[in-house]
């Protein structure tokens, strides 16, 4: 189930400003990477590139390639609504219908995708409820509404309803920075079961989550204010919290600047 991504010479725009510059990376399969970086400098924008979020913007724009197992997908026979059923996307605070019950947002992607059978939908909501490490929680009360749960609740609610629809890559745009420590722990340690399904991305604030979760770390940053970001270094996350390659790695993980 899970792709692999291939990043070649991407810029994005919003209007006439380039808020990225000339990105290329892979992220492998089956594994977690963690985009870090000072605010300000093109990680979420790069993340929603990933599965065509950043052009529902007026007047943003992309340059460049993706491939998702060497399928361009900004070639122009490609639905950008088929990209993003493919590769899915958790954002930073949770975010359930809030008139859909438990049950109804698990499966609203597959409703819009004309799946009615109630067998089904019943067996997608136990395996995505399941596989969101929220089935004991809420099983004997599907019908209430998603946004009667908790903080963490929710955000593994919406995790539930990106995986419903088995996407082959999961994006995570700092899925932890609204809640406790104890729903952070919760969804870190899914992020660690979702991996060996998933192609996973997240992009965080937080050093200490980055070097927790991940297996492979990109710093982004940019030149200076008005300036596009730009990727500075990507390599194994403990490679890049104990030996960075460039100097500015170093200076941002150790707390100098960002």
């Amino acid at each position: 189930m899970a792709k692999r991504i291939d990043v070649s010479g991407l810029s994005a725009y919003y209007g006439t400003t380039k808020a990225i510059e000339d990105i290329s990376m892979s992220i492998e399969p089956r594994s977690v990477t963690a985009f870090i970086g000072p605010s300000g400098c093109g990680k979420s924008t790069f993340l929603r590139t990933l599965n065509r979020m950043h052009e529902v913007i007026p007047g943003a724009r992309v340059e460049g390639k993706v491939l998702l197992d060497d399928e361009n997908l900004y070639a122009s026979n490609v639905d950008p609504v088929a990209v993003r059923r493919s590769i899915g996307m958790v954002f930073q605070r949770p975010n359930p219908f809030p008139t859909m019950s438990i049950y109804d947002n698990v499966v609203a992607g597959l409703r819009l995708a004309g799946v009615k059978k109630k067998s089904v939908l019943d067996d997608v909501v136990e395996r995505s409820l399941k596989g969101a490490n929220l089935w004991k929680e809420v099983h004997n009360r599907l019908n209430k509404p998603g946004a009667g749960l908790s903080g963490g609740q929710q955000q593994r609610l919406c995790i539930a309803r990106a995986i419903a629809v088995e996407p082959q890559v999961l994006l995570m745009d700092e899925p932890c920075s609204a809640l406790d420590p104890i729903s952070t722990l919760a969804i870190e340690d899914l992020i660690g079961e979702l991996k060996s399904q998933f192609t996973i991305v997240i992009v965080t604030h937080n050093m200490q989550q980055a070097a927790r979760v991940s297996d492979r770390t990109a710093f982004f940053n940019l030149a200076g204010v008005g300036q596009p970001g730009k990727l500075i270094e990507l390599d194994d996350t403990q490679r890049i919290f104990s030996n960075p390659s460039v100097q500015a790695t170093e200076d941002y993980i150790s707390g100098r600047f960002g």
